[in-house]
């Protein structure tokens, strides 16, 4: 690890967890963006140690910004299409439902389900599935959203219902064929 490693954040996007590193040298200008382990951008001998850093996750605009505190101390901050981290992140737990479970016994598989409310894509372990949209036989819920999850071949459906509620508006539930029991959102957008 280098020793001008500065900062590292954490974003959740619809396609998984992904992780932003920064180093920054205070004596050479160096300045560089790494992502999920990869480096993505390097500058080397810039003279302005502060000012802005533009860069892609995804889909996701990010900017680092450096500041000058006081003396040689810096203040760096991460926003991502626009806002600051901490107001993009409670977005996403607006406009996202996420539900992270396994399924088997002995070889248990991990899977992270995102639900983009705005879109209705889903997303399985970081990749967009092919889904088609119905109108649910149970009486109980209003539109199915119907997609197999990953590749295991094993259909799920994402269940819309109304939740009596103007202000808290519509309840999302995952399915998994053979089961009537719903899977539990995170507890946090993940």
């Amino acid at each position: 690890m280098s020793s001008d490693l500065v900062a590292t954040w954490n974003l959740s996007l619809p396609d998984g967890k992904h992780k932003v590193e920064f180093e920054h040298g205070t004596t050479s200008g160096k300045r560089v963006i790494i992502v999920d382990g990869k480096e993505i951008h390097r500058e080397d001998w810039m003279f302005k140690l502060v000012g802005k850093e533009h860069f892609s996750v995804g889909k996701a605009k990010c900017t680092i910004s450096i500041d000058a505190c006081s003396g040689f101390a810096y203040e760096y901050t991460l926003s991502v299409n626009g806002k600051s981290l901490e107001k993009f992140s409670e977005n996403q737990s607006k406009i996202m439902n996420c539900w992270c479970f396994t399924l088997g016994s002995k070889s248990s598989t991990p899977f992270r389900v995102v639900l983009e409310k705005n879109t209705l894509d889903v997303w399985v372990n970081g990749k967009k599935m092919e889904q088609f949209e119905a109108f649910s036989d149970n009486t109980d819920f209003g539109a199915e959203i119907n997609f197999v999850l990953g590749d295991t071949g094993r259909p799920a459906c994402i269940r819309t219902r109304s939740s009596g509620k103007k202000r808290d508006g519509m309840i999302h539930e995952l399915f998994i064929e053979g089961s009537d029991e719903p899977i539990p959102h995170a507890k946090e957008f993940h």
